[in-house]
């Protein structure tokens, strides 16, 4: 693997480049400033790659995942990715990060070739400023006075602007790569240099022998001197193809130079089904062979010679040659420094052009699919999701026997590869799924005044009645590890809730998940609504499934507070329930039971310490150190074998502390304490305010007051008295179940359950009322009184 370097004492690449192009002789209104590449990326955060790049070429890559694997890569750059708005000059600032990504990926050992516009953009901008220079001369030397405004420009020919520009094109991306260290070579080709066997060879030889030296081809089409493109039977075989725009040019480089993959820039963020900025279109994800029916193509670029069908066509025919094929947006400000990375480290960039069409449907689908079901199972009665839930309970324990089945399997496939830990949190067993089964019918019972229940009733004025009803969220995505009890819980609370269901579980309980999956949707089945929950079984990546804003409403992760932080991270524009960190305290007052200590404590470190409600900092008040009571819990600690870390108090009170803490806003998940010493219930707060994560926090004490003040003042989402933080949890609660620990101050706070999953929406009841009568002068006055709500009653 190649090793990075950092180079030092060098300046920022926009700056190292700034005197070279400011020495181009371009009008001042045309020169750029430093803040026009601002934005490119310091290529030193770029990572660089494990993985190894040697693959045989043959067939193209089925799944994204497997683009990392990629040796060889043609990027091709369009018209409207290296031109200007005006259509006049380089968008300098584009070019430098697609300069710097193309460098990164070439330092990591992989061997890149681009394909690029811009020869004709470039020479325009130069003869223009040429002929007005010219004009501007012969008017002063005239008379003595400069009418540059008054100046007609004369329309400049493609051919000579391609003659004029495509010198100081190359030379800008020498002056580019040069930073990096690395050599760029150009290539300039017409359609005879494919199509004459000898040219080919002497082409391939020549590209070859670039690559073995490390050296990076800029290949372009000989604009200068190419005739116009004649009709002809191209992309009819692998070995027709007409070079007649930087597309097809860039689809048989490709496939001539056996790459694994092409990157096609464009202006838009890829194929659509229908043009870019119409109501309905869709980006396409994947396309297959075949699909080209289904997609109804606009204009092309504002730029160039191609358009998207020209695009696709030689996509298509790349990937029949054995190339895989990425179309995707080049010129957006905000991910064209990172694209061309993002797609070589298999992110869900652009369209992605494949052969293997997946079996079942794609993630997209599924979520079409859980909100049109969810909306379904919204409008069935309250008694009739109730019998899907009690369903299910009765198949998890009918069906026992498949499902610990289908769980041994998983933990034998996790042997040796998972912490125990993590182990346990994977095992089924016989009372985990009774009890599991109880927990559903909690949830059966509440779900009948959950969905359409009235919380407020208004008469805004006479026969205008408000009303506020609840309504389910929309179509939820939860995001678990290790645990398969988790998906029939948040199955249940979904189908209570009335929502759509997207589930993405770890690979770990694969064949624990698939069962309870379809043990699920066979209960869902006596009602109908199969679809309105949806086990992801593809190969989508969790960043990728946070994108999914149009689809997906709510984000549920469910797992270690690193998985909840890169959910949080990843998430773009959806909203993400969950807690960051289960930092938990107990504070020990200097009257606290003796008796209830060393069981609360016990209880809340080494029942379940992977929980996020387990007990992770100990703070005991001074005046309880060197006492039978604190030699109590030092014993039963050391007898449950927890390691204890030594706050920096806690340490300046001993000879031979245990190791000191590290930081004192640590997350163990293990058996392991931290023990800090505080003065008072004032200090304890405010250590918990300043350490804590505000999931839960515990006082013992036999001392009324103090524990109210505790309870008041302590501002976590759950605050108990003398009970284990093991209780903070929804079934414990009586929720029956929850998706998750929410420690957010918005919604839902605390173990989530059912009612965590449900919003509202306004309902108003009029005849013929318009806010114009209730004007100044109008004939109506707002009456807002308020009216009682009804009140379900159940058997």
């Amino acid at each position: 693997m190649l090793r990075h370097v950092q180079r030092s004492g060098l300046q920022p690449f926009s700056q190292r480049l700034l005197p070279w192009v400011q020495s181009i002789a371009l009008p001042r209104s045309h020169r750029v400033q430093p803040s026009a590449i601002r934005h490119v990326r310091s290529w030193s955060n770029i990572p660089f790659i494990t993985v190894p790049l040697s693959r045989a070429h043959g067939k193209p890559f089925a799944h994204r995942s497997e683009l990392k694997h990629a040796k060889r890569i043609v990027v091709k750059l369009g018209s409207a990715v290296v031109t200007r708005g005006d259509e006049c000059g380089l968008a300098l600032g584009r070019l430098a990060s697609i300069v710097e990504q193309v460098s990164v990926l070439q330092n990591q050992g992989r061997e890149m070739m681009l394909v690029t516009s811009g020869a004709v953009a470039f020479g325009k901008q130069r003869l223009r400023h040429e002929i007005l220079l010219s004009q501007s001369v012969r008017q002063a030397l005239h008379s003595g006075q400069n009418h540059l405004k008054e100046m007609a420009i004369p329309v400049l020919e493609a051919r000579a602007c391609a003659a004029a520009g495509q010198s100081g094109l190359m030379a800008l991306y020498e002056a580019m790569f040069t930073q990096y260290s690395i050599c760029a070579a150009q290539i300039l080709v017409t359609n005879l240099d494919f199509h004459d066997e000898q040219k080919r060879r002497n082409l391939n030889g020549t590209l070859h022998e670039l690559l073995r030296m490390n050296i990076v081809p800029i290949v372009n089409t000989n604009d200068a001197v190419v005739p116009p493109a004649e009709p002809n039977s191209d992309l009819q075989g692998v070995n027709v193809i007409s070079v007649k725009d930087n597309d097809s040019l860039a689809a048989r480089l490709a496939v001539e130079m056996k790459t694994d993959l092409l990157i096609v820039l464009s202006d838009v963020e890829g194929l659509f089904d229908s043009p870019p900025g119409s109501d309905d279109a869709k980006l396409i994800d994947i396309f297959y062979p075949g699909d080209q029916q289904s997609v109804t193509f606009g204009t092309k670029s504002r730029v160039g010679l191609g358009g998207m069908e020209a695009k696709v066509k030689a996509a298509l025919w790349a990937l029949q040659g054995g190339t895989s094929v990425v179309i995707a947006n080049g010129t957006h400000p905000k991910v064209s420094g990172h694209v061309i990375t993002d797609i070589v480290e298999g992110k869900k960039v652009g369209t992605f052009f494949s052969e293997v069409k997946p079996a079942g449907p794609t993630v997209e689908q599924q979520g079409e699919m859980a909100r049109s079901g969810g909306r379904m199972l919204a409008t069935l009665e309250p008694e009739q999701r109730a019998e899907i839930i009690n369903h299910l309970a009765d198949l998890l324990t009918d069906q026992r026997e498949e499902i610990l089945l289908a769980n041994k399997k998983d933990l034998e496939e996790a042997e040796g590869r998972l912490a125990g830990p993590l182990l346990k949190r994977l095992s089924l067993s016989t009372s985990k799924l009774n009890s599991l089964a109880i927990g559903l019918r909690q949830i059966a019972a509440s779900s009948q005044e959950s969905v359409g229940r009235v919380l407020r009733r208004t008469r805004i004025a006479k026969n205008l009645e408000l009303e506020q009803v609840t309504v389910p969220i929309g179509v939820l995505l939860v995001i678990f590890e290790s645990r398969p009890d988790c998906l029939p819980q948040v199955a249940a609370l979904a189908i209570a809730s009335g929502n759509g269901l997207l589930l993405k579980g770890g690979k770990e309980a694969m064949h624990s998940n698939r069962i309870l999956h379809l043990l699920t949707q066979e209960a869902l089945s006596i009602h109908g609504v199969k679809e309105a929950i949806q086990l992801v079984n593809t190969r989508e990546e969790v960043e990728d499934l946070c994108r999914l804003d149009k689809i997906i409403d709510l984000i549920i992760p469910r797992g270690s507070s690193q998985l909840v932080r890169d959910i949080q991270k990843a998430a773009k524009g959806i909203p993400v329930m969950g807690h960051s960190e289960g930092i938990c305290h107990m504070y020990v007052d200097s009257e606290a039971s003796v008796d209830k200590v060393t069981r609360l404590v016990r209880d809340s470190k080494c029942e379940y310490p992977a929980a996020c409600n387990a007990l992770e900092t100990l703070l005991i008040h001074r005046d309880l150190l060197r006492t039978p009571l604190f030699d109590q819990i030092i014993d039963m600690l050391r007898v449950e074998q927890v390691k204890i870390h030594a706050g920096p108090k806690f340490a300046s009170y001993l000879t031979f502390s245990p190791s000191e803490v590290k930081s004192l806003r640590t997350e163990y998940g293990d058996l392991e304490v931290c023990i800090e010493v505080v003065d008072s219930v004032q200090e304890a707060i405010d250590h918990i305010h300043k350490y804590g994560s505000s999931h839960t926090d515990v006082i013992v004490t036999e001392n009324e007051k103090t524990a109210e003040f505790f309870l008041q003042h302590v501002d976590s989402a759950c605050v108990f008295w003398n009970a284990s933080t093991r209780f903070s949890d929804g079934y414990r609660f009586g929720l029956g179940a929850e998706v998750g620990i929410s420690t957010s101050r918005i919604h839902a706070r605390g173990p989530v359950g059912l009612e965590g999953l449900l919003t509202t929406k306004w309902l108003l009841r009029g005849q013929d009322h318009v806010v114009s009568d209730f004007s100044e002068h109008g004939r109506l006055k707002y009456l807002h009184e308020n009216l009682p709500v009804p009140q379900r009653h159940f058997s």
